[in-house]
Formats: structure tokens, sequence, C-alpha cells
């Protein structure tokens, strides 16, 4: 991941709604799914029922979703290719509009966490970039239109007064976050997770989630992978949500089932 110049433009919603995969009428992953044919594997389905599912959204933010953020020379193929912003906020709309819980769990890192004494490959990227960086844990000087700031067309869904935003993980899952006691405080049992970046924060979040008894789809088109020489995140994850996740979803479909489900 290297930091991207600044372009001053943004990557709306509108956007991507007019290009990239959009013009061949399907995006990433809806080909996939139609590509793929007959599951190789059982596919449990995920019923949505009010009062008992939840939108969680990973890391919804500019350093990953912006053309002036330090990470998205790395993901903005897979955004164009997936649609997905406008997926997201499609995913975050429906979400207020049916009064269906929303949950995100950010990505901050404080200067004491740059005293980290070991880093995986990633967490050390992330450092070094200064990705998701804040000043400190009550100080959000410079936080508006930061890497750390939400993606302006998520703002009005975000800071709906209903949407629970949690504590910072600090690596990719919600191990050390406030995100499991908040879902269980709402008794929450089933959760469609979104966000970025798909093998990676939207990935662990999924397999802490299964393990901690929760039953989780994936909209996988409102979300993107990391593509670079050799590597292609997208890929992975999609791989994983099939033989994780009770169903693997398009956004489109979910926003209908939310609504039916209302």
């Amino acid at each position: 991941m290297q930091p991207e110049e600044e372009t001053g433009e943004t990557v709306t919603a509108e956007a991507q709604e007019s290009n990239g995969s959009a013009s061949a009428g399907m995006n990433r992953v809806e080909q996939w799914l139609q590509d793929l044919g007959e599951p190789a594997l059982p596919v449990p389905g995920f019923r949505i029922e009010a009062g008992r599912t939840a939108i969680l959204f990973t890391d919804p933010q500019n350093d990953f979703l912006h053309p002036n953020g330090v990470a998205f020379g790395a993901v903005a193929e897979s955004i164009k290719e997936n649609n997905a912003v406008a997926n997201m906020v499609a995913l975050m709309k429906v979400a207020v509009e049916t009064n269906t819980p929303l949950f995100i769990s950010p990505h901050y890192y404080f200067p004491t966490d740059h005293g980290w004494k070991f880093e995986g490959t990633l967490e050390k990227l992330m450092h070094d970039i200064r990705m998701y960086d804040r000043p400190g844990y009550l100080n959000l000087d410079g936080f508006e239109g930061s890497g750390a700031d939400w993606l302006d067309e998520f703002k009005p869904f975000i800071n709906h007064q209903k949407t629970i935003v949690c504590g910072a993980h600090k690596v990719f899952g919600p191990e050390n976050n406030d995100l499991i006691l908040q879902l269980q405080k709402q008794r929450i049992e089933k959760v469609i997770i979104a966000g970025m970046a798909a093998n990676l924060c939207v990935e662990a979040h999924l397999r802490e989630l299964l393990e901690r008894g929760f039953e989780c789809a994936v909209a996988a088109d409102a979300t993107a992978g990391v593509k670079l020489p050799g590597l292609d995140g997208m890929s992975a994850a999609l791989t994983n949500f099939t033989m994780l996740s009770s169903e693997v979803l398009v956004t489109k479909d979910a926003v209908k089932r939310i609504k039916a489900a209302a």
C-alpha cells in the first residue's frame, strides 16, 4: 500500500454506479456467484429477522475509501469492481430507514500504538504510512476529513442518533473492542457484515462473531480487497466467506430482504 497523490476527487456512490463493472450489468461478486453455479458446499441460508438482526460495518473510513487515503491505491480496483461505496451507502441507508440496528467497528491508532515492540506485516505497514492515525484517544484535533474520519457519503447514517459506534479495534478482529458487548446488550443474534477490507477486518470480524455464537452473512459487494501483484484479497475473501458464513449476499438482494423483514 502506498500513499496516493491528492486528486481532490471523491469516490461518490453516484460515480461508482455509472462506471466500472456496472456498465456490464454485474459487479464482481454478482459475476462470481453466477459463474460459481451450483455450490460445492451446502448453503445454510440467512433469514433476516427484525429485532434480532443487525448490520455491521468495519473500517468505513477515508484511508481506505477516499482517493486521498493512504491505502486507497491498494483497494481502488476492487472498490470499482464491486461498486463497493454505492453498496455500502445502500446498506447503511436501508438500516436507518427500517430501524435495523447499525453497528460500526472503527480502526484508530494513537501515538502510543506506534511504540509497539513487534508487529505483523500489515500492522507495520499501517503504522509506517500513518493509517487511521489520531493525535490522542480524547483528541479530535484535525479529525474532520482526515484518513481516520468516515467517508462523507456515510456520515448521515453513521452520525444517526441510533447508530452504535464501538471502540476502536487495533489489528483486524473485534476481540479487543466492545462490539460483542454492544451486540449482546441489544439482544442481536444475527449479523450482516460489510466494510473494509474484505480478507482482513471483515473476515476477522466474521470469524470472531462465529466463534462467539452469532449467525453471520456477508454482503460481499459492500466490501473490497487489496489487489497487489500476485495478491488478490477479494478472491481470498470470497473463498472464506463461502466456507464460513451462513450465506454470501449481494447488496441489492440484502436490501430487499431487510425491507421485507422490517
